[in-house]
């Protein structure tokens, strides 16, 4: 029976197929191949992979499959071509596997290869002239070695070659003539390499050419021309070259380039003429390079552009409009140029990181320009007042000639830990916090205007890039390191400024530490990177291509610079400026660039300035007032029957005194634009009820919805709280903390006006008072964001603030359920030097320090007690008592260290959570026990719970129970010291005892007169 038609078809179709699966898998390697790689891989004391290597013989499973050849699970890796009864080696890949050793002869033996690749690994020695005969190779990689010695000529042999990378290497001399030679050549990597001089004529033949890369290589010379006829090209990349100008004017042929980057050219200067035809570029970086002349007018055609960068240039002219308005345009660095006029009236949605410093842009803010925008308008000439202050707080004091307290200078002195937290170290030098969140195009001027910081740069290279270095591991040659477990990092140009300083001569100390590489020691690929920058004070070069690990002596080890400056203007100028040079991809793509742990100035002179920061504040402005009346009645006596008059008018006009006092101004509403807003406060609008009055839901006429919080006008502290919350919010501005849009002052009227949360708060989340299911990643991140966000109250804000209420109903939930610490009218700022301060006790009954609550005492360490406790009804899905539990579970405290003796801790995981992460429970619990130690000293501060928490350190063992726990007969001393009948008692007699609330505080440690002290001044019960 013969088979149909169809079959017989399909049969000779695939039988071809089965043959060579057949024929290969029945044929054997080349004898002298296998010989040649087993000495090789024996040599580089490597072996084969358990996806080839079957049976002994290599050509066998992956190698002649079709398993991925660069997939990671296969390495080393070879390829085979198997034709009749013998196999080829044809190509061949050990990758990132940090072997030594160098290239033998025997790999001639492969003639077959024709892709040859050993990137990242530390292979020494020259390379050797014999790979030349490889004549089949196509793709020769040995990137990331430690390869010495000159480019072998004989690579000129390799007429196949598509791509040659000798990137990141330690050659020396010149780049061979006879790589002209490779005429199909598409592809050349050679930034990094350590090769010099010019690049040869013969190069001009390259025309199939579509990526060149030779960044950070000191070629010298000009750009050659001939590189305007590879009209083919797509990336072209020459920064941290020695090159000079001008940029070749036939680059306009170029029209398939994507990306341009070049830089750091000396000489003669270039126009931007040549770009005009390279309408498909999608990145564009000509900086640093002598550029002059103006922005071309058709700017807006390049449809294509995502990022451009032409700062440190000689730009003049205005910035034209239809470069903002570009749809694809996300970064643009303009700074360092010399461009006038006003700001665009437009932008686009899509750009975010702008940078305009240090340009003569002048003018009023269009409506675009606001906080969240990565922004820099750094050392320009705009003029600021009461209308946009706020906008950009700290910028007035960022412009040309440096303004804040020029001519009456207030400092001598100061010290930074860069992109780190305040710290002490041992000789009493007190050094500043600097972890601000500063991006790709922004500044930071700290709280007493005495001193900033600017950023400008983004990597490009690079997803999710961080300005912030961490560094856990150990530094040698200080004896603070702690003082170097961060680095401000960026990628381009970083300056730190000295404000209101007194003229004279100052030492500048900068500290360094390389903590990125691996030590050279080790001899791995990772510990071949090189940072590179320079370093100028005073606008002066100081140090020509600074190389920190270098001059250190290695990594991880302390280098410290001192220079001699003169402040002659109140300002000091630290600058430190990437160039191109230093690797750009060690240990991972856009580790480049600056990088400074901590700097210090101090006089050479003996100050006559005090170093207090100036006070603001409602006393000082209304005695400021009071003495100005007082000494000009004799003359200007219209003013005082004025002022006679004003005072006739009652609080209301102190209010406003208050509010002109306390620094920048929030926003100010009418009274009827709020009550429009409320719907006349209608009670289908309240969201709750606080110690000082109803918080109703609005929308205001620009249809952004708020919370207004309406202070009764029976709360007996309600103006000087009111006060000192507006002066507070207005002041500190986190992700983690409620936004304050502004108030109302009208009357007896006060108001406050916040970002409307629209989860509420967390105590309603978690104790089933609204339907929102909290499920364990949500309820850590929220334990982790509440933490950050009191770190910045205690640690970063400038005063620092201590919130005194933190409890769950303080904390509410966006729409993404990030949580933001509210109800700031509890909190105190105090000063620095004070370690505790005695004050009247106010908080809630629960969430209570012990020292607080019985003393007075109040340092921030209250509340690290109240966000342990918070901690705790995270994880346990429970509030801090409740009387319908079980007696050995009413009090959450109690219940936790029982369960934390007995090796139980989990069991008080919220049983409504389906699944959670046991290692992040046991942290969080962990971190909540140290947090509500009874001695404030025993507590962590608050950016040491945030490490723990984000696993950076470990959690520290908890070893003692506190001693409120175990001393005191009641259960817990944040929860109910006496009988509910002893309570009832106590606040009844409060109310006929007003005169009692500002009597201060007893601190007589007896738990009767504490409670009764306390419920006078608490304010709310429980949560």
């Amino acid at each position: 029976m013969n088979p149909p038609p169809s079959l017989f078809a399909l049969f000779c179709l695939i039988a071809p197929f089965f043959f060579f699966r057949s024929s290969a898998q029945n044929a054997t390697t080349d004898p002298s191949e296998v010989r040649a790689l087993n000495f090789i891989f024996q040599q580089w004391d490597t072996q084969a992979g358990g996806l080839w290597n079957i049976s002994g013989d290599p050509c066998s499973g992956s190698a002649i499959n079709e398993t991925n050849f660069e997939d990671p699970a296969n390495n080393p890796a070879i390829k085979c071509d198997c034709n009749g009864a013998t196999c080829h080696i044809t190509q061949l890949r050990v990758f990132a596997l940090n072997k030594r050793g160098v290239i033998p002869e025997e790999l001639t033996s492969l003639t077959y290869l024709t892709f040859l690749k050993i990137d990242r690994n530390y292979f020494t020695g020259p390379l050797p002239a014999f790979i030349g005969n490889l004549s089949a190779l196509q793709l020769l990689s040995v990137a990331h070695n430690e390869f010495t010695g000159t480019i072998p000529k004989e690579l000129g042999n390799l007429k196949e070659l598509t791509m040659l990378s000798l990137a990141s290497n330690n050659f020396s001399g010149t780049l061979p003539p006879e790589l002209g030679n490779l005429v199909k050549l598409e592809q050349i990597y050679i930034d990094s390499c350590g090769v010099g001089g010019e690049i040869p004529a013969t190069f001009s033949n390259l025309r199939n050419m579509l990526i060149m890369r030779a960044s950070d290589s000191p070629f010298t010379g000009k750009i050659p021309d001939f590189i305007g006829n590879w009209t083919k090209l797509t990336s072209l990349r020459f920064q941290g070259n020695s090159f000079e100008g001008p940029i070749p004017s036939n680059l306009l042929n170029l029209i398939s380039l994507k990306s341009l980057r070049i830089s750091d050219l000396y000489n003669v200067s270039s126009s931007l003429d040549f770009i005009k035809d390279m309408k498909n570029l999608t990145d564009l970086v000509l900086r640093n390079a002598l550029i002059s002349g103006r922005i071309p007018s058709d700017i807006g055609e390049y449809q294509s552009l995502m990022s451009l960068d032409l700062s440190f240039n000689n730009l003049t002219g205005q910035i034209p409009s239809t470069l903002f308005n570009l749809n694809s345009l996300t970064s643009l660095f303009l700074g360092n140029n010399s461009l006038s006029d006003t700001l665009p009236s437009e932008k686009s949605g899509s750009l975010q990181n702008i940078d305009l410093s240090y340009n003569e842009l002048s003018g009023s803010f269009p409506s675009w320009v606001t906080r969240d925008l990565q922004l820099n308008l750094v050392a320009n000439n705009f003029i600021f007042d009461g209308t946009n202050m706020s906008i950009l707080p700290g910028l007035n004091c960022l412009q040309r000639n440096f303004p804040c307290n020029k001519n009456s200078p207030r400092y001598a002195n100061f010290s930074i830990n860069c992109g780190g937290r305040e710290m002490r170290s041992a000789n009493g030098i007190l050094y500043e916090a600097d972890d601000s969140a500063v991006g790709p195009a922004s500044y930071y001027v700290n709280r007493t205007e005495k001193w900033a910081v600017s950023n400008v740069g983004v990597f490009l290279d690079r997803e999710n890039p961080s300005y912030v270095q961490n560094n856990l591991g150990q530094v040698l040659g200080t004896n603070i390191p702690e003082l170097f477990q961060t680095s401000r990092i960026s990628p381009g140009s970083l300056r730190y400024y000295g404000l209101g300083l007194e003229n004279g001569a100052y030492t500048i100390s900068l500290l360094f530490a390389e903590p990125l590489f691996s030590d050279r020691s080790t001899q791995t690929w990772e510990s071949q990177g090189r940072r590179v920058f320079d370093i100028y004070i005073q606008g002066n070069l100081q140090v020509k291509d600074f190389d920190i690990s270098k001059e250190a002596g290695g990594v991880g080890r302390v280098v410290q610079r001192d220079f001699n400056a003169t402040v002659s203007e109140n300002y000091l100028e630290i600058h430190l400026f990437w160039a191109g040079k230093g690797t750009c991809c060690v240990p991972k793509q856009g580790d480049y660039g600056p990088s400074i742990s901590a700097l210090r100035a101090v006089s050479d002179f003996t100050p006559t300035v005090s170093g207090i920061p100036p006070r603001t504040g409602s006393k000082k402005s209304k005695t400021g007032l009071i003495v100005g009346i007082v000494a000009s009645v004799a003359v200007f006596s219209l003013i005082f029957s004025i002022v006679l008059y004003l005072k006739k008018k009652g609080s209301y006009n102190g209010d406003e005194e208050e509010l002109l006092g306390i620094g920048p101004r929030p926003n100010k509403f009418s009274y009827a634009e709020l009550k429009t807003a409320t719907e006349d406060f209608n009670p289908s609008k309240k969201l709750g009820e606080g110690g000082f009055g109803p918080v109703y839901k609005g929308t205001l006429n620009d249809r952004r919805v708020v919370a207004v919080k309406q202070l009764s006008v029976a709360s007996q502290q309600g103006k000087s709280q009111f006060i000192t919350e507006i002066a507070t919010i207005s002041a500190v501005q986190h992700r983690n903390l409620v936004k304050l849009y502004g108030c109302c002052i009208d009357g007896n009227r006060r108001l406050l006006v916040y970002e409307y949360l629209e989860n509420k708060s967390l105590d309603q989340a978690l104790f089933g008072k609204v339907d929102l299911h909290l499920d364990w990643p949500t309820r850590f991140s929220i334990c982790l964001g509440t933490a950050r966000g009191l770190a910045y109250l205690h640690e970063e804000s400038r005063p620092r603030i201590v919130h005194r209420d933190v409890k769950a109903s303080n904390i509410l939930l966006d729409a993404e359920l990030c949580p933001k610490i509210s109800d700031f009218g509890l909190a105190k700022l105090y000063d620095d030097k004070k370690t505790h301060i005695s004050t009247r006790v106010a908080g809630t009954i629960g969430y209570l320090a012990p020292e607080y609550a019985m003393r007075g005492h109040l340092t921030e360490k209250a509340d690290v007690f109240g966000f342990g406790v918070v901690a705790l009804e995270i994880v346990s899905g429970r509030p801090n008592s409740d009387n319908s539990l079980d007696t050995d579970k009413i009090y959450l405290l109690e219940w936790a260290w029982n369960l934390h003796e007995n090796n139980r801790s989990l069991e008080m995981v919220d049983p409504h959570l389906t699944a959670f992460d046991e290692s992040e429970a046991r942290r969080v619990v962990g971190v909540a026990l140290l947090c509500t130690q009874a001695s404030p000293m025993m507590r962590p501060p608050m950016s040491r719970v945030v490490a723990m928490l984000a696993g950076d350190i470990e959690v520290n063992t908890v070893t003692s129970k506190p001693s409120y726990l175990t001393d005191w007969d009641f259960k817990d001393i944040t929860g109910s010291f006496l009988s509910e009948k002893s309570l009832t008692s106590v606040a009844n007699n409060s109310k006929n005892k007003e005169s009692d609330i500002n009597t201060g505080f007893d601190a007589t440690p007896s738990p009767i007169n504490v409670t009764e002290t306390m419920l006078h001044e608490a304010i709310g019960e429980g949560r």
